[in-house]
């Protein structure tokens, strides 16, 4: 194969172009590990060490709790939908390269027309593209590395660690979260549900045995795009019958946050007045989560998928092995309930940063809506500054907090879309890049001055234009 038939000379061409990476300019501190550690390993932890690199950061890691890349993420585990929710022409992880592109990656393979054939990106060739691109671009990620506890030190953070069944320490100056739906919270379970054995609940997060409800009867709580997908796998793998309840009486069908994706409000949200930033949360929390055409398509088309408006559960118990829920519409029986009721955002829940999460400026610290206005969730999401890094609730108490961005959907109030998602990559990973560079250059100021104003050898020798020097005639 010559370089023209190999599919990837595009993309190897544009890096050839775009010049060779910076070279590390971050001095090194004694007892320092790495100048950045990325906590996660999908889709953002690979872009911002990417991003990273180009602009001259050395000394970056990034560490994931999975097994390896086929568990790493949402792509393989958590997510059910065939197609993406999000527009195929998207700028995603490439950062303003074309040719690292999925459109790129794919036309490479299957050609133009292929790629304008479909209508959205299959789920299975996104997580195969990311792949691809973890690999081109040669981002290394250590799996099997646990995060159980950050601990703020002088001038730097110890990373309590579990690598393989080993606890180790290592030192960081920067952390990015790039944690996924829970990593400033957890999977919300309903207090309806909570109650219920463990073994008859499951999340829309979890690994679900799909298989093992064969022929059972299926309850499904929710009614956002990983509730509908839930269902229909569950039909798809035999399910005697899915019953999917909605509190509101009809579905979603509105994407609030796509009418604040034009240029003027994506890129200069962040600079929104509190009031405005906090209303469109709640726009969004009154609208709801809109699931996708396809993934309700997916499910109505089995005869025994059963749908229930305005039918929130009163409560639910045991009786003889079943479920028995009473719901505004009736009394049913199920064998198994999945919870598509989203995530909780409470930064105390997270251990590894349990032990400063009170010092965290929280929105309800910051700012007190209206009485009309008033959301307990939305008021326990990190108010975060310019670069994703949390700010301290007393100013002094806690400085420290500057050192961690948050590149996570705990964002969302503070930047108007779920952080980590395709839509906010082209705007938050290069917000959070320039941070940390301007952070660690300004860290070591004296350093670099003598850098910038020290002797540097001269280029050339004068003699080369001493021929050429007027002299006045005497």
């Amino acid at each position: 194969m010559n370089d023209f038939e190999n599919p990837d000379f595009a993309a190897a061409t544009a890096l050839r172009l775009i010049g060779p990476d910076a070279a590390n300019w971050v001095p090194d501190r004694p007892g320092i590990d790495h100048n950045v550690m990325l906590v996660g390993g999908g889709q953002t932890g690979s872009a911002l060490a990417f991003a990273l690199r180009r602009a001259g950061v050395g000394k970056v890691s990034i560490i994931d709790a999975a097994d390896d890349e086929t568990t790493a993420g949402i792509w393989l585990t958590a997510a059910r939908m065939h197609l993406l929710r999000t527009p195929k022409n998207l700028s995603g992880p490439e950062l303003g390269i074309p040719e690292l592109s999925f459109q790129a990656w794919y036309e490479a393979r299957h050609g133009q027309a292929a790629y304008a054939a479909i209508d959205r990106i299959p789920r299975l060739l996104w997580a195969e593209y990311l792949s691809w691109y973890r690999h081109f671009l040669n981002i290394p990620i250590r799996y099997r590395t646990n995060l159980i506890r950050i601990e703020p030190a002088d001038g730097c953070f110890r990373l309590h660690l579990r690598i393989e069944g080993r606890s180790i320490v290592e030192t960081t100056r920067k952390i990015v979260l790039a944690t996924g739906f829970t990593g400033n919270g957890g999977a919300y379970i309903p207090p309806v549900l909570a109650a219920l054995p463990k073994n008859v609940v499951s999340h829309t997060h979890d690994s679900i045995d799909f298989a093992a409800l064969q022929g059972k009867m299926i309850s499904v709580v929710g009614a956002a795009a990983a509730a509908f997908d839930a269902a229909g796998v569950a039909l798809e793998n035999g399910a005697a019958a899915v019953h999917l309840f909605a509190r509101r009486p009809s579905i979603a069908s509105v994407p609030i946050t796509r009418l604040r994706g034009y240029p003027g409000a994506y890129d200069n949200y962040r600079q929104l007045p509190d009031a405005i930033r906090w209303h469109q949360a709640i726009r969004f929390r009154d609208a709801g989560s809109t699931p996708t055409v396809d993934a309700i398509q997916r499910a109505v088309a089995f005869p025994n998928f059963h749908l229930h408006l305005a039918a929130p559960w009163h409560d639910a118990s045991m009786d003889d092995g079943q479920i028995v829920v009473r719901a505004a519409d009736g009394t049913f029986r199920f064998d198994h309930v999945i919870a598509g009721t989203g995530y909780f955002v409470d930064p105390s829940a997270r251990p590894e940063i349990a032990g400063f999460a009170d010092r965290i400026l929280l929105w309800r610290d910051k700012y007190r809506p209206p009485a009309t206005e008033e959301d307990p969730f939305l008021g326990s999401h990190p108010y975060l500054g310019q670069g994703h890094e949390y700010l301290e609730k007393i100013p002094g108490q806690a400085p420290y907090l500057r050192d961690i961005h948050v590149h996570n959907p705990a964002g969302f109030v503070s930047f108007g879309l779920p952080i980590g998602d395709v839509p906010s990559m082209r705007r938050d990973i290069p917000l959070v890049t320039a941070r940390i560079s301007r952070d660690l250059f300004l860290a070591d100021l004296d350093s670099h001055e003598q850098r910038m104003t020290g002797t540097i050898q001269a280029d050339f020798p004068d003699a080369i234009y001493a021929s050429a020097v007027w002299k006045r005639p005497d």
